[in-house]
């Protein structure tokens, strides 16, 4: 009773237990479709073996891609895919409209930070780091990503635009093969393994479109070419010299068929990486051409042949160490190869010089054979190095942009994964250093971020457990004291330095760290640091050396006499320059060491991506044989582990990963607002803005939380919009959560509410372009009616131009017709009273008339035009009338007709010139074409359609003869 009043119950844990034990057997017993779970927080319950058994489940039917809340898992297929990672399916998830319902890929997360590229929402520069130990496909997936964006964000205008942003592309596509050839190599994990880091800056323009590229490198493996562990290869650029090469080159190379060499060791195993040409084709892609191709590859072949020479140990401490009998060959062939006169270099190698007291006197020291090894080795890796450095410059000013033409980047991370080896030193320190920094970054991005940020905006929120893995950070990099200060402190004191000591001093003054172990059976002086990964020993001999990187004055002094082009080029004779490795010897200022540099350069990016949206693909290796189809569980469940997926998905499938500031969320969500119902009063949204009046006391947060409630109260009307009929209420996204500054939203929910933005965004383009169209309609019926009276003002105007012209043409035909009319009656006039005259004097009392006849027959002669026009009618008037009239006219008897004859005289051309009479009596007519047009022409004959003059009096002589 006491026990229930308390409230615990002891069968409670059990009962618990239980009902997880039947959950995890009923999710496991259908494991036919687990391959379907896109997503591991759809996974339930969320365990590790959960989690494993989907993973397997979807590897084995080939699907290499899962989602894990904010996090993409990829499971290294170990075979080639070549449809998996075509250009056309870069395009379909570019040109799809919600990639997140396609298939997991790694497009998907390309395609993310590219759309949030575009939406400028802050920050608006990406990062994706992509994170895995070694063998997990990092070096691949960064390589995909780099083919993506070389395909979607290039889309310039003009052909010339075209053709240099192609350039671009290859160019920088073509700086991954150079940068493996000389970077990558074969490990005990991975046939190609990146030996160093590297951070690729994608440079976009203000149209998203890329211009340039930038490469920082971080830790270079130096010490690769040198010594190789066993079952290692050197870097691919070796192997590729003396299995590529032709007779030429290898003669000019001294690298000759089945030659032997110290630093090259497992030539008999080919490589898909051991391709010559296609780093040489890539070089000259980048700018380099072939002399200084060839002349890289001379010193790279010189280095082969520095690593044979050998030295036998000298029974005199004063004399030098004496190169072996079979070394002798190549040190020549080394000297020849690399600029260097023979005897110069096989000195610096044997004897130290020593600079002691205030005068800066000069001790030449002979060198015993351990510390000739190590000086050989030294010269060689700072060839390498700054030959690297160079290379990394050379293809940064190939593919960087002006700083003008950018204004956003992309940030590809690939960096060495976990490393945990038999025999781990400095290199691993470090690599392992970063992985945790990383790990922290993520941390703090989605897991210890939201949980405090929670807290403090007002969230209700059932914190989740996790890995913070601070203590092993303070452990390694705290301050006042830890590993990296100790050994530094080491690198200060002159004096040998102790791998027993080290340790001890290690173990003393970080005895109190949870996460430094310690391994008492082990005979070699180590210390054991436990990472989030896992623990790790560490041998502590060689560690202050290899943290110094010495690299004696003499030998960079040795590298300047060279006769080479590319050592002139690297190690400049300028005396001003003073490098790191040639410190003053009044100075007493420490070397920078290794640890510092890599630790700067390490906060440095830390300090983009911090300022960066960051997105992160985990890289699962499923077996470390590299087989296809294996998946070996306690590999991968060591990598999930190491990586904290199981926390990452509970925080995801719990969280809010995404959080907006009130402001921007009301400036890109507000026009949401056009899809609330005409209702004024309606239901409050089942997504409530919990705290809004509260903490609202000025006017302008007050207008954010009323614009935010109205953009809340949408969302029931998204969700009923977005639902299919199979859905259910669990299926719909998670409320959304508004705190006191920022807005707290799932991926779903933020899916939802870019769908209700493109859908209203898409409305408004619709009511644009129907506006738009009905003002177009509009104008063109307006220039059309426009065009209508402008044609009808123009038919009108032509039409009384043509009246105009037509009336100015019958009025010169009437003013000429009147005129001709004149003449022809004054011509006719003068004729007739002549005839009038000699008649009446002839014959005046011969005729018995009467004076009311004379009277008439002097009418009829005056007004002769009458009898003209009378007899040119067709109808009305008598045939004896017209006679009368047409006698009196010509003034002709009556009585005796036959007695005077008509003549006319026809020329050509018809017309009438004159009417003449005759003396004797007769009339002849003179007959010319008129001067009127058509004047003598009848359209249409007829007995009686007369024209002209000419045919009145040939109807007069047709009356005659009648």
């Amino acid at each position: 009773m006491l026990q229930q009043v308390n409230g615990h119950n002891p069968g409670s844990d059990g009962q618990a237990r239980e009902y997880l034990r039947e959950d995890l057997q009923e999710f496991l017993d259908g494991e036919v479709l687990l391959y379907q779970l896109d997503d591991l927080t759809r996974v339930n319950p969320v365990t590790l073996e959960t989690v494993l058994r989907c993973l397997q489940a979807r590897y084995m039917a080939d699907r290499f891609y899962t989602n894990a809340g904010c996090t993409l898992v990829a499971l290294n297929p170990f075979k080639p895919i070549p449809q998996l990672y075509s250009p056309e399916l870069m395009r379909e998830y570019h040109a799809a409209p919600q990639p997140q319902k396609l298939k997991p890929h790694v497009f998907t997360v390309g395609e993310q930070t590219y759309r949030n590229v575009k939406s400028l929402i802050e920050p608006v520069n990406q990062s994706i780091v992509v994170s895995g130990e070694s063998g997990a496909g990092k070096t691949w997936t960064s390589r995909c990503l780099m083919k993506f964006y070389a395909v979607v964000a290039a889309s310039p205008a003009s052909w010339e635009t075209h053709k240099i942003a192609e350039r671009i592309e290859q160019r920088i596509l073509n700086s991954n093969p150079v940068m493996e050839a000389f970077g990558n190599a074969c490990t005990l994990r991975n046939n190609n393994s990146s030996r160093f880091g590297k951070f690729i800056q994608l440079q976009l323009n203000r149209a998203q479109q890329m211009t340039g590229a930038a490469v920082q490198t971080y830790l270079l493996e130096k010490t690769r070419v040198a010594c190789q562990a066993s079952s290692e290869r050197n870097f691919h650029i070796f192997y590729q010299i003396c299995k590529g090469a032709s007779e030429d080159e290898r003669l000019q190379w001294h690298l000759p068929e089945g030659a032997a060499f110290s630093w090259l060791p497992n030539p008999e195993r080919s490589l898909e990486e051991d391709c010559f040409e296609v780093t040489r084709e890539a070089m000259l892609h980048l700018g380099i051409d072939t002399p200084t191709q060839n002349n890289i590859f001379k010193v790279l072949a010189g280095l082969l042949h520095l690593g044979n020479i050998q030295f036998a140990a000298s029974e005199d401490e004063a004399q030098p160490c004496q190169p072996m009998d079979d070394a002798k060959c190549s040190v020549r062939k080394a000297a020849l190869l690399l600029g260097l006169p023979e005897d110069m270099l096989l000195e610096t190698v044997q004897i130290r010089t020593i600079r002691a007291g205030r005068q800066q006197q000069v001790f030449r020291k002979p060198c015993p054979r351990t510390e000739c090894d190590t000086r050989r080795d030294c010269l060689a890796k700072l060839i390498y190095s700054r030959l690297f450095d160079w290379l990394v410059s050379v293809i940064n000013s190939s593919i960087c942009a002006d700083t003008d033409s950018w204004t956003t980047f992309i940030g590809l991370l690939d960096v060495y994964g976990f490393e945990s080896f038999p025999d781990n030193s400095l290199e691993q320190l470090c690599i392992n250093y970063a992985n945790e920094k990383l790990q922290q970054h993520f941390v703090a991005h989605y897991l210890r971020a939201q949980q405090e940020e929670y807290a403090v905006e007002g969230l209700e929120w059932s914190f989740v457990n996790y890995q913070d893995n601070q203590a092993c950070l303070d452990l390694i990099e705290g301050s006042p004291i830890s590993i990296c200060s100790l050994i530094n402190e080491e690198c200060r004191l002159n004096r040998p330095s102790s791998a027993a000591q080290l340790q001890t001093r290690i173990e003393t003054a970080l005895a109190g760290s949870p996460c430094l172990g310690h391994n008492k059976l082990s005979r070699e002086p180590s210390f054991i640091v436990v990472h989030y990964a896992g623990p790790v020993r560490y041998h502590t001999a060689g560690l202050v050396e290899k943290n110094k990187d010495p690299v004696p004055p003499e030998l960079t002094s040795l590298l300047q006499q060279s006769q080479d082009p590319l050592l002139m080029g690297l190690f400049p004779t300028n005396p001003k320059e003073k490098t790191q490795e040639e410190p003053s010897g009044q100075s007493r200022a420490p070397v920078l060491t290794v640890v510092s540099k890599f630790k700067a350069s390490l906060e440095q990016l830390l300090q983009v991506l911090h300022s960066t949206t960051p997105h992160y693909i985990r890289c699962i290796k499923p077996n470390s044989q590299g087989q296809a189809q294996t998946f070996l569980q306690e590999e991968v469940l060591s990598q999930l582990e190491a990586c904290g997926l199981v926390e990452t998905i509970h925080i995801s499938a719990a969280g809010f990963p995404i959080r907006i500031s009130h402001q921007n969320f009301v400036e890109r969500y507000k026009l949401l607002r056009r899809l609330r119902p005409h209702t004024s009063s309606g239901p409050h949204s089942p997504y409530p803005a919990k705290g809004l009046p509260e903490w609202c006391p000025h006017s302008e947060e007050a207008t954010l939380g009323l614009l935010i409630q109205d953009i809340l109260h949408i969302l029931p009307v998204l969700t009923q919009a977005a639902a299919t009929p199979g859905d259910s209420a669990e299926a719909m996204p998670a409320p959304m959560h508004c705190g006191r500054t920022k807005v707290f939203i799932t991926d779903s929910m933020l899916e939802l509410l870019e769908c209700g933005r493109a859908q209203v965004l898409e409305q408004c383009a619709r009511c644009i372009q129907g506006g738009w169209r009905r003002h177009r309609h509009r104008e063109q019926e307006r220039q059309r009616r426009a065009a209508m009276l402008i044609q009808a003002a123009i038919r009108s105007w032509l039409t009384r131009k043509h009246i105009q012209r037509l009336h100015a043409a019958a009025t010169v035909i009437k003013h000429a017709w009147q005129k001709w009319r004149i003449r022809m009656a004054y011509l006719a006039a003068k004729e007739l009273d002549g005839v009038e005259e000699k008649h009446f004097s002839q014959a005046p009392c011969s005729l018995s008339t009467s004076p009311l006849q004379t009277r008439f027959l002097e009418a009829i002669i005056r007004l002769w035009p009458l009898g003209l026009v009378l007899a040119n009618t067709a109808m009305g008037v008598g045939s004896f009338q017209r006679k009368l009239v047409v006698w009196a006219c010509l003034q002709l008897p009556r009585s005796s007709p036959s007695s005077y004859t008509v003549q006319t005289a026809q020329e050509d051309q018809a017309g009438v010139t004159s009417i003449r009479a005759l003396p004797q009596g007769s009339i002849k007519f003179h007959c010319r074409k008129s001067p009127l047009r058509y004047a003598d022409i009848c359209p249409e004959p007829s007995p009686y359609s007369i024209t002209g003059f000419n045919q009145i009096l040939l109807e007069r002589h047709r009356l005659i003869h009648m």
